[in-house]
């Protein structure tokens, strides 16, 4: 997977972009850690969105194993602007598809929120 192109799209090896992270390594930005949330999504890391969710507003499970199937197909990031000094969002449109079904977009404007120098999740507007 290390050399492989990385599944949030940003033309870069997952093992030099979103790999690191799932790692342990900080994400620098919000960015960063929303592209990272979508490779773990693709990849089915439920302990990594899990821990990069913020604890305010975490759900208390995830169920990534759907019938059928998600089959994610892309990631766009359509705007990243910092807020403050540790708030931030991200607009992004993420399309997939549930097994043999028509592809679906979901277009989302997230907040993020950066205490103890690590940035989560905090919540989002689905358009």
């Amino acid at each position: 997977m290390i050399g492989d192109a990385c599944p949030c799209d940003s033309g870069r090896h997952y093992g030099g972009c979103c790999g690191p992270l799932h790692d342990g390594f900080v994400a620098e930005t919000a960015e960063a850690l929303m592209r990272s949330r979508y490779s773990a999504y693709v990849l089915l890391l439920k302990d990594y969105l899990l821990a990069t969710w913020h604890p305010r507003t975490r759900a208390d499970d995830l169920n990534l194993a759907t019938t059928p199937p998600t089959r994610w197909l892309g990631l766009q990031i359509r705007q990243h602007q910092q807020t403050g000094e540790d708030r931030a969002i991200v607009e992004f449109v993420a399309r997939y598809r549930l097994g043999g079904g028509s592809a679906v977009r979901l277009h989302e404007t997230s907040r993020f929120i950066r205490e103890g120098g690590r940035w989560f999740y905090l919540d989002g507007d689905v358009r």
